[in-house]
């Protein structure tokens, strides 16, 4: 007599979701072992993290079937994912800052009136898991004070404590550094030998590659293709994510830069709470030159590319454009904008876009005094909307519809609204900040494209980004930030990501 054959640990049947007119779920089928780490890729909007929501009960399908080992189940909660052992860990951690790591671990799952009681039972409960799964980490440290790898960890420790054996995570590595990225990988692999299975969801391919053991592959909503990952290949799965041959790899002509366009002179910057965030950072960025600045998030980019942009005052040090230092007066973002100094904010949302405006509204933003939107006190709609529909047409923005509200459209497509507004203003000088957070590989394709073309053309680009993979491959230049200094300076072809990654974490890399 044969063995029972075990079920997927996960199995998703027929799964069908709809927001108003838009399917974002369109009759999705899933299957995933247990014991296994199960990638899913797709475009931004292909569905994916509808799907992820309706297994962990955000949202309920309205037609189809989960089942959990084998057993038909209804969720409709968290609550219900979670007795089920289903965990997330999501891309923005969920945790209480101020409360110790065990204290975070059992928020919500205190056991009873008696704390003392509980904490004890935490507490053994942590040990085993660290002895368990290689997930040591201080119990009684203050989770603002960890740094954003262990925070992650504090988050599996979390959804394992609730007695997840299946975890979902959502982009996991956005926030890591590339040693943090290696370690959570080999996190996967202890937990997938200890029977977990892991759901990953994330864009980056290389990472597929690397820890999955399968990859499924969602386009348009619809559940297009489930690989085996020592079967496939990036280009293999680039081409299903989009539906054509992705060029994943960055040419460009060789450095021919010109005269310094941007020249910044021991800046230093201070937050809100007069806490120094940039510290004496010098740097020069030459016409027909992309200069990259990497780092974790948190470590002075943002507020550097702000004071550069106008938006934040330097407490110390001088900036120049052309070789004519700005005085205090001339340094406001409508004056750079007159300059040729155009920004594009890494907040897409916060500061780039306003969600609630029409996008022709947003793609206006900052160039209101602009002649061909109308003259005098009084915008032309009309022109508005033609100019953004030719924008739109240029930059393959979807949908094409300037009317629709800003919020609508998915973030790859919101992006490509900011780059269209300030790549087309003729830069001198351009600051991207994070210009493919978020965004699925053929936009990245396309806005890649266009920042060399800008190179090309000899605009000066200053590029922030988390991705080393995206600054090893378009920056000519590499500068690293780590609390707020620039611990070194690199050519891409004279590093790699263990190099660049110790400077990040501000130990210094090789020569």
């Amino acid at each position: 007599m044969s063995a029972a054959v075990e079920p997927p640990a996960i199995e998703l049947v027929d799964i069908d979701k709809r927001f108003g007119p838009v399917r974002a779920n369109d009759r999705v089928n899933l299957s995933v072992a247990r014991g296994t780490v199960h990638g899913i890729v797709g475009e931004n909007g292909a569905g994916k993290s509808t799907l992820m929501s309706i297994l962990y009960g955000f949202y309920e399908a309205d037609g189809g079937e989960i089942r959990v080992d084998g057993t038909p189940a209804r969720i409709r909660s968290p609550a219900d994912a979670i007795r089920l052992g289903i965990g997330m860990v999501h891309q923005h951690f969920m945790l209480v800052d101020s409360l110790c790591v065990v204290e975070n671990v059992m928020l919500g799952a205190e056991g009873g009136a008696l704390l003392d009681r509980g904490l004890a039972r935490a507490r053994a409960e942590l040990d085993r898991l660290a002895a368990d799964h290689g997930l040591a980490v201080d119990v009684d440290a203050r989770v603002g004070d960890l740094p954003v790898g262990l925070q992650q960890r504090v988050e599996i420790l979390k959804a394992l404590y609730r007695g997840a054996d299946v975890l979902i995570l959502d982009e996991p590595t956005a926030v890591l550094t590339p040693p943090e990225a290696k370690a959570l990988f080999g996190l996967l692999r202890t937990l997938r030998e200890a029977g977990k299975t892991v759901l990953l969801i994330t864009h980056k391919l290389e990472e597929i590659m690397a820890v999955t053991d399968r990859v499924s592959v969602m386009r348009r909503g619809q559940m297009v293709a489930t690989l085996d990952t020592a079967a496939t290949s990036p280009p293999e799965l680039a081409e299903l994510m989009v539906g054509r041959k992705v060029l994943l790899r960055v040419d460009k002509r060789p450095l021919a830069a010109g005269e310094p366009r941007l020249a910044v002179e021991n800046l230093s910057v201070v937050d809100e709470r007069d806490c120094l965030r940039v510290a004496e950072v010098s740097f020069t960025v030459r016409a027909g030159e992309i200069v990259g600045i990497a780092g974790v998030a948190g470590n002075g980019q943002s507020e550097l590319m702000e004071a550069i942009a106008g938006m934040r005052r330097p407490t110390l040090g001088t900036i120049a454009l052309d070789g004519t230092v700005l005085t205090r007066e001339a340094h406001t973002p409508h004056n750079l904008r007159r300059l040729g100094l155009l920004h594009v904010p890494e907040d897409r949302l916060r500061t780039g876009l306003v969600p609630a405006f029409p996008a022709y509204e947003s793609a206006a933003l900052g160039f209101t005094d602009d002649p061909a939107y109308g003259r005098g006190l009084l915008l032309e709609r009309g022109r508005m909307i033609a100019h953004l529909a030719d924008r739109m047409a240029a930059y393959d923005v979807r949908p094409p519809d300037p009317l629709l509200k800003t919020s609508k459209f998915s973030g790859g497509n919101q992006q490509k609204i900011v780059l269209a507004r300030e790549i087309e203003r003729a830069p001198k000088v351009l600051i991207v900040g994070q210009p493919t957070r978020g965004v699925d590989i053929g936009a990245i394709e396309f806005i890649h494209r266009r920042l060399i073309a800008l190179r090309d053309a000899g605009v000066a680009v200053l590029l922030v980004s988390v991705e080393l993979e995206e600054i090893m491959s378009l920056a000519d230049r590499i500068l690293v930030m780590c609390g707020g200094r620039i611990t070194g300076e690199r050519r891409p072809e004279a590093t790699d990501e263990r190099d660049l990654g110790l400077l990040m974490a501000g130990v210094e890399g090789r020569a």
